[in-house]
């Protein structure tokens, strides 16, 4: 790992534990080992390492995206007929899978703490997370199950509120979780049930 990199892990765990404005240079500089001096040549500031962060988390997703076999965001058409070939159990699986890796990846659990606290502490900083795991999740899902719709894959009902349907409970048990990931078994099974419902009242016939 370079230094770089040991920055902003660091930086990210300093964050999800004291908030951004709780955290300084200093502290991120320290956890690392270096001095204040050795961490401005690799950052500007302590906004580029949370722009930084960012970044690393938006690769985290892709990287999930591509491990699952999912085309790109803007590719509907591809992207639902990758849906298409799912049936029951299938959907429940694939749910499952992104549910675990954003509840058990180290960078990801992190980044989810940050945002909570920044959810009182810093707007600016929570908008960040309100956008990648609200409304980019809600935005991409709507295309997806509106072209779904279409393709007479899912029955014809409206598809933000299908997003919203599927969406929440990840979110709900994700939040709730969050804390204790070693309890993932439970959370996977309400998970469960909740994908199966909205597979039985969407799924076309």
């Amino acid at each position: 790992m370079t230094t770089g990199e040991r920055i902003v892990e660091e930086a990210l765990t300093l964050f999800s534990v004291n908030g951004f404005k709780g955290t300084s240079v200093k502290n991120i500089a320290d956890a690392v080992g270096i001095r204040d001096a050795s961490l401005y040549k690799h950052f500007k500031s302590k906004q580029e390492i949370l722009d930084t962060i960012v970044d690393t988390m938006k690769q985290h997703i892709e990287r999930m995206s591509d491990a699952l076999g999912l085309p790109a965001d803007n590719d509907m058409k591809a992207s639902a007929a990758v849906y298409a070939t799912f049936d029951e159990e299938t959907l429940v699986a694939f749910s499952k899978k992104i549910f675990l890796f954003y509840l058990r990846d180290s960078f990801v659990s992190r980044f989810w703490r940050m945002g909570t606290i920044e959810q009182f502490q810093n707007p600016e900083v929570y908008e960040v997370f309100r956008k990648l795991f609200l409304e980019d999740s809600i935005t991409y899902q709507t295309a997806l199950f509106a072209q779904m719709s279409r393709e007479h894959i899912f029955v014809d009902a409206d598809p933000q509120v299908m997003a919203v349907y599927f969406y929440s409970p990840i979110f709900f048990l994700l939040s709730k979780y969050a804390a204790s990931p070693e309890k993932d078994e439970e959370a996977l099974q309400i998970l469960d049930k909740q994908v199966r419902e909205f597979y039985r009242i969407y799924k076309r016939r």
